[in-house]
C-alpha cells in the first residue's frame, strides 16, 4: 500500500463508550483515544469520524452535537449518518456512502485508507466495499462481532484485529 492517506474511525465502542448510543454531552473517549488520534496527525494522516447515529432521526440528538464533539477530539472531519437502518439511504453503514463522500470532499483515494471499528457487519463491510484496510477493535461490540455476529460478515476477513484504537493505529503506522 502506498502511503496511508486517511483513517476512518467509528465512534461508539471504538473511540469510547459502550457500543450503545450515548449523547455527545455524556460521551467519554477511552483514555488511549486522544493519543491514537495524535499519532495519526503527527504522521500526516487525515482522520475522519464515520458513524451511524439513527437517534438523530428520532430527535434525541442533532448532527451538530456529534460534529462539534468530533472536532473537539481533533478529527479533520466527521461523516455522520442520521438515518435508521430501514430508511434505505446510501450513507448508513454497511453502505459505503459516507466513505465515498469523504473521498470526494477531501480528494482521498479510498484504496489508501483504513477503517477502524468494532462492528464487523457495518464497519468492516463498508471498508471492504471500497477496498480500505479493515481493522476490528476488541472494544465495544468487537468481541461479539467475532463470535455471535460473525455470520453477518463471514466472507470478510479483517486485515488486523486490534486490542483497541491505539493498538490499531500503531499497527497501521509500522
Amino acid at each position: 500500500m502506498d502511503k496511508l492517506q486517511a483513517v476512518f474511525i467509528d465512534r461508539d465502542g471504538t473511540i469510547g463508550g459502550t457500543g450503545h448510543f450515548i449523547h455527545p454531552r455524556d460521551f467519554t473517549p477511552y483514555p488511549f483515544s486522544k493519543e491514537a488520534l495524535q499519532l495519526l496527525k503527527e504522521n500526516g494522516i487525515k482522520t475522519f469520524a464515520c458513524t451511524n447515529q439513527h437517534r438523530i432521526s428520532k430527535g434525541e440528538a442533532n448532527i451538530k452535537d456529534f460534529f462539534d464533539e468530533f472536532m473537539a477530539f481533533g478529527f479533520d472531519d466527521a461523516f455522520i449518518c442520521p438515518h435508521g437502518s430501514s430508511e434505505g439511504c446510501e450513507c448508513h453503514k454497511p453502505s459505503p456512502g459516507l466513505l465515498r463522500e469523504a473521498a470526494k470532499e477531501h480528494g482521498v483515494d479510498l484504496s489508501k485508507t483504513a477503517f477502524i471499528g468494532d462492528v464487523g457487519s457495518t464497519d468492516m463491510l463498508a471498508a471492504h466495499a471500497v477496498g480500505a484496510k479493515k481493522i476490528l477493535v476488541l472494544t465495544g461490540w468487537g468481541p461479539s462481532s467475532l463470535t455471535h455476529y460473525r455470520h453477518k460478515w463471514a466472507d470478510i476477513e479483517p486485515d488486523y484485529i486490534a486490542e483497541n484504537l491505539l493498538d490499531a493505529v500503531e499497527w497501521l503506522l509500522q
